[in-house]
């Protein structure tokens, strides 16, 4: 394959690793704001913040600017559907999987967020070592910010394994 055709095949990737992320962090967190009964805006709120914070903190650390999750329309037209999603079917969500299906997705937003930040990074023109801080501040970081905003303490910088499989996958 070309070069162009494989730059173009990764960007694609990357992108949609991206959005998916952006969708999973939304409706996990939209689903918390919903446990912690907020209104509609309130879950719509944090639902944005939470999909798009991460890669706003990178974006701004590489020099990216203006951040493209502000840039691209798409990054708040796909966190606020999530939340809508989230708020539609949080009755069928809740009872299919409860707290289970709150980890699976916080841990699939944060590996794809993870990957999508130091791929940037390196784009940017990073060092390694740099790029993989960067995907994990990606990953992690905005977990912290929800968490502050939802009175949630997740542990993700204590417990578990969120910031050691963000800095894993980032590499």
């Amino acid at each position: 394959m070309e070069a162009p055709k494989l730059r173009r095949g990764l960007d694609l990737v990357l992108m949609t690793a991206d959005f998916a992320g952006t969708l999973l962090f939304a409706m996990e967190r939209a689903l918390a704001g919903i446990r912690g009964a907020m209104d509609l805006s309130g879950i719509l709120v944090l639902a944005f913040i939470t999909a798009v914070g991460g890669g706003i903190v990178c974006d701004l650390l590489i020099g990216a600017t203006p951040p493209t999750s502000i840039k691209d329309w798409r990054y708040g037209a796909i966190a606020f559907t999530g939340g809508m999603l989230a708020f539609l079917f949080h009755g069928a969500m809740a009872q299919q999987a409860g707290s289970l299906l709150m980890r699976a997705l916080d841990a699939a937003g944060l590996s794809l967020f993870a990957i999508a930040g130091a791929t940037k990074a390196l784009e940017f023109g990073m060092h390694p070592i740099m790029a993989v801080l960067l995907g994990t501040i990606t990953g992690c970081g905005v977990a912290t910010i929800r968490d502050i905003l939802s009175k949630y303490d997740s542990g993700v910088l204590r417990a578990d394994i969120y910031a050691s499989a963000a800095l894993l996958g980032a590499r």
